[in-house]
């Protein structure tokens, strides 16, 4: 006889269903995993083995096969411990294996019996609900599960012995109820930062539409203060796009509580990070700050003393949208639509405008330090923004009227203006497009289409200016997001003469 038990496996957002087959036969005693087990997963045999001792069991002395299938897919993380169990109690007949038929089964054994939480809960719930199967996890991952769906039969218990209660019907376990994570809604305010209007503006203008922004500033001139305050001008995630974001923490272990995200988040990595902490990798192809990014803001602070290669290799995330992770025998990918907020000094010593702080090996310490980024991911920026050193004069005057719920409200509005536009138009590609920034080709084209006099303008500045055709429509994409803030549907010159003014700045490059 060989009980079945099913579960899932993890190639990126990709849900694969496993097959967990455990055989009991005459022959010398042993208990064994196979189907291309990881260390984590063949040493589940210890944790099991003590898992049902702790129940005043012992396996039986039987040769014992353990097979995941199918046999050629790499078998990775301590969730299999929980069906692995599962299939040996069936084939003891403590519990009945027809019970077992219908569930999908993941969550890591406790020496004692208890289980301990594992990532990857919800996208495994979201494939059991749509395979017409219930669900067997933690009871600390039982929260997230349950947001996969009312219909979804979710049993998430505190240890193997209440599961064994439940399907005897002992005990009935309930059903766990939803949790949002709990956000104080305490973000820095932008009335905090004295002078910087150009900056201000820009920063609004990049939370209407979603661009990606670049400010280029004297060490203490508020870079950081400005983008630390963008998290309380954004909208909250609508609730796909909390299912997507929530969806990447639980693969990466960390929704705290199985509480889904409603906030967009907000990633500040150190420069310091390397390419797989950033893109994503490592041994188990996990996802990187881009993509714990998604939806969301990824500030990159000190932009030019990230290592080169790691700074490279954001192009072809900001691009596409996702981040594709290569191995040997698959391809793993994650997804990355982010917003990208950077921040650097115009020199290594910082001060090359300034005339008190001169630096002495200007020009060409300036253009040494910039050349550490290259020219394509320069234009893969849409705003560039110069940020001066604040004088004494604005340090002391009163702090502005307009705080950050003011210009939320603006926000909001450009980009409900955005969805509503962007929902009514057909996309073959059944591509999402939520903002401006997103738009691309034809679409691009046919909303944010300048009148005669912007598109004499833009096509004058083109050519003065070199404009690649990528820099040519990010500017059409601001010049659209202007327009929304101002609740015109119309994209006339003086909106693409401020789109204009938002290009890479030449400072000593």
């Amino acid at each position: 006889m060989v009980a079945r038990v099913s579960t899932v496996s993890f190639e990126g957002t990709a849900v694969l269903d496993i097959d967990v087959q455990v055989q009991m036969s005459s022959g010398m005693v042993m208990f064994n995993v196979v189907g291309l087990p990881d260390k984590a997963v063949a040493e589940s045999r210890e944790r099991v083995r003590a898992a049902i001792y702790a129940l005043g069991l012992s396996l039986p002395a039987k040769r014992i096969i353990v097979n995941l299938a199918p046999a050629d897919v790499a078998k990775e993380g301590s969730h299999f411990d929980l069906p692995i169990a599962l299939g040996i109690l069936a084939g003891m007949e403590i519990i009945p294996a027809a019970e077992l038929a219908g569930y999908t089964a993941l969550g890591e054994l406790a020496l004692d019996g208890a289980l301990t939480s594992v990532a990857g809960v919800l996208p495994a719930a979201i494939t059991a609900n749509a395979r017409g199967r219930g669900l067997i996890c933690p009871d600390k991952n039982g929260s997230e599960a349950v947001w996969a769906g009312d219909e979804l039969n979710v049993i998430a218990a505190p240890s193997l012995l209440s599961i064994i209660k439940h399907f005897r019907g002992e005990q009935v376990i309930a059903r766990p109820t939803q949790k949002v994570r709990d956000v104080k809604e305490n973000y820095l305010d932008i009335c905090d930062i004295k002078g910087q209007e150009t900056a201000k503006r820009a920063l609004e203008v990049v939370a209407a539409g979603g661009h990606n922004l670049l400010m280029i500033g004297p060490p203490g001139s508020g870079k950081s203060m400005l983008a630390a305050r963008l998290p309380g001008l954004l909208p909250p995630l609508a609730p796909d796009e909390a299912l997507e974001v929530s969806m990447i923490h639980s693969l990466a272990g960390l929704l705290d509580d199985g509480k889904l995200l409603h906030r967009r988040p907000f990633r500040d990595p150190h420069h310091s990070a390397s390419l797989p902490a950033l893109i994503g990798g490592g041994a188990r192809a996990k996802p990187g700050e881009i993509s714990l990014a998604h939806n969301g803001v990824l500030f990159l602070d000190e932009l030019p003393e990230f290592q080169r290669g790691t700074l490279e290799a954001l192009r072809q995330p900001l691009e596409t949208g996702r981040s594709v992770v290569s191995r040997a025998n698959h391809h793993v990918t994650y997804p990355a639509r982010v917003q990208l907020i950077a921040a650097m000094n115009p020199c290594r010593c910082g001060y090359l405008a300034d005339p008190s702080q001169g630096c002495g090996r200007a020009p060409k310490c300036a253009g040494d330090y910039q050349a550490r980024i290259s020219g394509p991911l320069f234009d893969r920026i849409d705003c560039h923004v110069e940020v001066p050193a604040v004088s004494a004069a604005d340090l002391s005057l009163p702090p502005p009227r307009e705080n950050s719920a003011v210009v939320a409200v603006r926000v909001a509005a450009a980009r409900a203006a955005q969805i509503e536009r962007y929902s009514s138009m057909a996309n073959d590609n059944d591509v999402i497009v939520r903002t401006n920034a997103e738009a691309d080709g034809e679409l691009l084209e046919k909303v944010a289409a300048p009148d005669n006099d912007g598109r004499a303008l833009l096509t004058k500045a083109t050519e003065q200016l070199k404009l690649s055709a990528r820099g040519y429509h990010r500017v059409l994409r601001v010049a659209r997001t202007l327009a929304d803030l101002e609740g015109t549907d119309a994209v006339t010159k003086a909106h693409v003469a401020e789109a204009l003014s938002y290009r890479r700045l030449s400072l000593g490059r």
